[in-house]
Formats: structure tokens, C-alpha cells, sequence
């Protein structure tokens, strides 16, 4: 039986169990349905400005000009009334930190219903990985698959990106736990010695050093992005437990530490301590909470429980509504033309289940989000809506935004559960 047809149905009759039941199992259901009409490119937040006039208004925009601003107007506005007029600005793109999320939605699925071709097509995205790791690069590496224009400057398509990275190494990692295989455990040793090598480290203000987010030596490589270095200490510390090397974990720590000192009074974190990007939005810190919830899982390191502690008070109270569910920002850095984003719920989500052993008041938020995805975001044809605008939805499926991280999180809960309750009756 062909893996395409498997992963269609939960009638597969290669499978020893299908899907089990559940409102969260038939949404996913519908999801692998619509996928694998849909494919594995999609449009993406960013096409309106990866395409040459995109990136040019962007740069004009960042330099703070009256013509900037108008030069970007009508990209905002198209974004927020006709997101769908992007895909005459860029084309259809596969993204690897989307097959990253894939790959460990269908491990997770693999092992909620024992089904063969679940991990099979997990193992395709691996597969893809492999073909689109970034050229001219000795170690397995990833990035953006297009131009990135950026407050300090262009990173070109192919650049790796330690904020894609990590989720490579996981999705490699998710699959060897099941099904080990030499290539993988090569791969992973080979990003490993990337993350650790190739990046630079900046003295923090306070302490500890801030980890570049692209390798040393590149035009954009020093600044002090709070989860970039958040991203880079998790990755290492994780190639610490995984192959038992200390210079791992002693670049970790210093990552970490600047991670720790960056945390503010309050609790939360600016999404940089250099530069004029001093907003706290919600995915960015779930990306900062995630790290310090993986560490402390990894180590036991009691600054991270500390810092766990002061941040999801802020989050609770600055972050989520009164119905638990996300708020895109506490602090804004520029006028905000949407009302809800599927990236704040996928790592909302991701963040909850991560938590909610430590912090009982995540099932809370699980439950919540859990039940606007089913109820509001997704659409009848299977897949999730990007945005709530202002009026209307963004109804565009971008595999890279949100949509492959939802997939993923939902099918690690339905495995989560599907294991509680296995336990639960033995």
C-alpha cells in the first residue's frame, strides 16, 4: 500500500489501530486529508515582502522615513482586507521549518495509533530536510527558503537561522526515539556541531552572552535577540544530554544565563536588548518559555524554574484574555491590523502542554485553545485560518505560520492522551 493512500484515512488497513475517537482526533483526521490534497507548499506571512519591491519598501520602511511608511501602506493594507492577492507577489514555497513540525505531528500520530505509514510520512519529511538543508554549508543547517529584510539588514535565502535550527534537530531526534537509523544519528551530531561552532556569542548587559542569530561573520549576525539565544542554549543543551560533551553545555550556560539576566521585573521579556525592537508579543515569548521549560525538563537548572515562575504570572496576566485565550501583544511595536493569529495559539498550545505539569492552570488554557481551534479556526475544508482580522479571516493556509505547528501540537496531545489513558486501563 502506497504511503499517499495511508495517510488519508484512518481506514488504512495497513494500520493495526486507526485515529481514535474525539473531536481533537477528527479534526486532525481532516487535517491529514486536506494535506494531502493540498501539498507540502503553501503561501507564507512574508510573501508581500520577499519579492524585490517588498524588501526594498521594507528597507525604506526601517529607516524611518514619512516615504517608508507609504511606500509599506499598501502591502498592510492588502494583508489586512486581501491577503489573498499574495500569491501574485511570491509563489507557492515548502518550508523547511513546516516539514521540521510535520515530521514530529506524524511520529506523534505514528505512536498514538500504531499505524506504519504515519511514520513513514514522517520519515519523507526527514527526507526533505535533507534535500533542502542550506547549500554551501559543512553541517546540516537551515533557514528561510527567500530574502528576509530585517532591521539589521538582508538574510539571504539559504542563510541558516538559529530560530529554524533547533526544530530540525527535535524532528530528527522525534524519529530516531522510534525508528533509529544511523543517517539520522550522523545528521544529528553533524547539527549539533553547527549550533555550537558557527555562531558567536555578544557579552550581554548584565550577564552572559547573547547567541547570534546567523553564523558568525554574517552582515546580520550580532545583535541581542532574546530568543535566539534561547533557541541556541536549549539545542545545546539538549547535544549535552544526547552525546555527553561538556563543551556543550558550557556554551549553553552562557546563552542561558543571557537569557535569565534579559527576563524584566515584571516577568516578561523585549524580543531584544539592542535596537529599537522593545515589544513583547505573545509566540516570541512562548519561543523564550518553551526553551527554559525544555532546559529545566533537560537539567533540572533552578534559574529556569525561577524564571518559569516570574514569566507565566506575566503571561497569564498580559498575554491571555479572560477566556484564556492569546493576545498577539503586550507591548506593541507598530499598529496591529488583526485581531487573533494562529502562531500565538500553536505555541500557546505548545507552551500549555509543556507546562501544565509544572503550572496547573495551563490545562486550563489547553482546554481553551483546544476548543476555539475546533469551534472557529478551522476551516471546513480541513486545514486552520491564519488570522481574525479586523473583518473577516485570513482563509490563506501557510504551512510555515502556524499551520504545521498547530498539526503537531494537537497530534502530541491526542498521543499524550491516547498513552494516559492506555496507562490508565493496564
Amino acid at each position: 500500500m502506497k504511503v499517499s493512500a495511508g495517510i488519508q484515512s484512518k481506514d488504512c488497513a495497513d494500520c493495526s489501530t486507526t485515529i481514535p475517537n474525539g473531536p481533537v482526533a477528527q479534526s486532525i483526521g481532516r487535517m491529514v486529508k486536506w494535506l494531502e490534497t493540498f501539498g507540502d507548499t503553501s503561501q507564507d506571512m512574508y510573501d508581500f515582502y520577499a519579492c524585490p519591491y517588498g524588501r526594498w519598501a521594507k528597507r525604506q520602511y526601517y529607516n524611518g522615513t514619512i516615504a517608508g511608511k507609504a511606500l509599506v501602506a499598501p502591502l498592510v493594507l492588502m494583508e489586512a482586507f486581501s491577503p489573498g492577492l499574495r500569491g501574485l507577489f511570491w509563489p507557492r514555497t515548502r518550508f523547511p521549518l513546516a516539514d521540521a513540525h510535520y515530521a514530529m505531528g506524524y511520529s506523534y500520530l505514528y505512536q498514538a495509533t500504531q499505524c506504519a505509514d504515519y511514520l513513514a510520512r514522517a520519515q519523507q519529511y526527514l527526507q526533505s530536510l535533507v534535500q533542502t538543508r542550506c547549500p554551501g554549508q559543512v553541517e546540516y543547517c537551515w533557514g528561510y527558503p527567500f530574502d528576509w529584510e530585517t532591521l539589521r539588514g538582508t538574510a539571504h535565502s539559504g542563510l541558516p537561522l538559529i530560530t529554524t535550527i533547533p526544530y530540525c534537530y527535535e524532528a530528527f531526534d522525534t524519529v530516531q526515539q522510534i525508528a533509529p537509523a544511523d543517517e539520522y544519528d550522523r545528521i544529528l551530531r553533524s547539527i549539533a556541531r553547527h549550533v555550537l561552532n558557527d555562531y558567536s556569542d555578544t557579552k550581554g548587559p548584565s550577564r552572559g552572552y547573547a547567541g547570534s542569530y546567523t553564523p558568525s561573520g554574517t552582515s546580520i549576525s550580532t545583535s541581542m535577540v532574546v530568543n535566539a539565544s534561547a533557541y541556541r542554549a536549549f539545542m545545546l543543551a539538549k547535544a549535552f544530554k544526547d552525546f555527553g560533551e561538556s563543551r556543550y553545555w558550557e556554551v549553553a550556560e552562557g546563552n542561558l544565563e543571557f537569557v535569565l539576566s534579559s527576563q524584566l521585573d515584571d516577568g516578561s521579556w523585549l524580543y531584544s536588548m539592542d535596537g529599537p525592537d522593545r515589544f513583547t508579543d505573545h509566540f516570541h515569548t512562548c519561543f523564550v518559555m518553551k526553551a527554559l521549560a525544555k532546559i529545566h525538563h533537560l537539567t533540572g537548572h533552578a534559574g529556569c524554574r525561577q524564571a518559569l515562575e516570574r514569566g507565566v504570572r506575566y503571561y497569564f496576566n498580559s498575554l491571555l484574555d479572560k477566556n484564556c485565550l492569546p493576545i498577539p501583544f503586550s507591548r506593541k511595536p507598530r499598529l496591529v491590523v488583526y485581531r487573533r493569529e494562529l502562531y500565538d495559539y500553536a505555541e500557546c498550545l505548545n507552551l500549555g502542554l509543556l507546562l501544565k505539569n509544572l503550572f496547573g492552570d495551563f490545562d486550563r488554557v489547553v482546554n481553551s485553545v483546544i476548543g476555539d481551534l475546533l469551534q472557529r479556526w478551522q476551516h471546513p475544508d480541513g486545514f486552520f485560518r491564519t488570522r481574525q482580522l479586523l473583518v473577516g479571516w485570513n482563509n490563506v493556509p501557510m504551512h510555515r505560520w502556524g499551520l504545521s505547528i498547530v498539526f503537531r501540537s494537537l497530534c502530541l496531545y491526542l498521543r499524550d492522551n491516547s498513552q494516559a489513558a492506555t496507562a490508565s486501563t493496564s
